[in-house]
């Protein structure tokens, strides 16, 4: 099975929580990653924070949606941290150790996107 037949069919079988979940996992170990690397690696700790920055705007840009379904003052919440993450981002460019908070908040939502059967295990995959 070729890679994109094999992304299309996770796309229609996988919940849209579960998606969002993998992808907050992805970022956050780049993340965990960015933080062990050489202070001189400045290309790797950017594009790792700065893909942590993407991820969180596209989700502040959903949220300012009008047809956006998620509770009102659950779309504000998220925007101000989305607004966080991009400042905060640039304090985590001069400062590895402020990575931790960018971490932080992102397990922080997927304890929230996780099923309560998996929680246990999936934490486990990203700590």
């Amino acid at each position: 099975m070729s890679l994109q037949a094999y992304q299309k069919t996770s796309q229609r079988s996988e919940d849209p929580r579960a998606t969002e979940y993998r992808l907050f996992a992805q970022v956050t170990r780049a993340l965990m990653a960015s933080k062990d690397l050489p202070m001189d690696d400045i290309k790797g700790r950017a594009e790792a924070i700065d893909w942590n920055r993407r991820v969180w705007s596209n989700l502040a840009l959903d949220c300012a949606s009008q047809d956006n379904k998620l509770p009102e003052s659950l779309r504000a919440a998220i925007i101000s941290l989305s607004i966080f993450v991009s400042k905060h981002g640039t304090v985590a460019m001069r400062d590895p150790e402020a990575v931790d908070d960018l971490v932080d908040i992102n397990r922080t939502v997927m304890q929230g996107l996780m099923p309560q059967a998996n929680a246990g295990a999936d934490e486990r995959a990203v700590g």
